[in-house]
């Protein structure tokens, strides 16, 4: 069964037209890469596939159900995980608590859930070391690591993630990479990745390129020509 699929999704802000009838899916293990300049609708997209906006017409599908008229931690709770640019990690709590705040995405949410899974530590081991520190002092790059943590104790089966390498430092850059290989391999999660960096774009199974709120373009990452990573590119 295919994880995630969306149908004809228009999305306005306003009434400026954003998303232009869009056509995408996601199966299960598959990493997908949305690609397209800065100001094509990419973020907007993924705000209307949490529930954050809310499109004027199509249908997102999960799993073969609707998600139509679902708020944002209702598709949580069906198994969408959302990492949003600039990771709004919540300074004033620590790690540990940040962290926390993903299991709320369970059934029971955190009054019934307590455990924070240690594959994560596995994935990140920067976070065990640093649980009682405060979430605003970690650095750009091991923010990033904490939101996309707290994003996988939700137990996802679809990984949303905007722009999770944009300014942070190189080696953080392979260990994110590295890490949303794994969970791919090894849970079985699907990803749906907004990025800009060539390397990790061609870690992904699959593009879709973005122009003026439509899809442009489709196919296999391992056939993206220079000429697509031209167009398509803002780097």
């Amino acid at each position: 069964m295919t994880l995630l699929e969306a149908h004809g999704i228009n999305t306005f802000y306003g009434e400026s037209h954003i998303l232009r009838s869009i056509d995408l899916s996601v199966q299960h293990g598959e990493m997908i890469c949305l690609m397209g300049r800065n100001g094509v609708g990419k973020t907007t997209f993924l705000k209307s596939l949490i529930g954050l906006l809310h499109p004027r017409s199509g249908e997102v599908l999960l799993e073969g159900k609707s998600l139509g008229g679902k708020p944002p931690h209702q598709r949580a709770r069906a198994g969408i995980g959302y990492v949003p640019q600039g990771r709004e990690i919540i300074p004033y709590l620590t790690v540990e608590e940040n962290l926390l705040l993903g299991l709320e995405a369970l059934e029971g949410g955190l009054s019934q859930n307590k455990r924070i899974d240690t594959f994560i530590f596995e994935l990140f081991p920067i976070l065990e070391k640093f649980l009682p520190r405060k979430g605003g002092d970690l650095s750009g790059g091991q923010q990033q690591q904490l939101a996309i943590a707290r994003a996988l104790l939700g137990e996802p089966k679809l990984l949303l993630l905007d722009e999770p390498t944009e300014g942070i430092q190189p080696n953080i850059v392979k260990d994110i990479e590295f890490a949303v290989r794994r969970i791919i391999n090894e849970r079985g999660i699907g990803v749906l990745l907004v990025e800009q960096h060539l390397h990790f774009v061609r870690q992904a199974d699959r593009y879709y390129a973005m122009q003026r709120g439509g899809i442009v373009a489709t196919g296999k990452t391992s056939d993206l020509s220079q000429a697509v990573i031209d167009k398509f590119l803002s780097v």
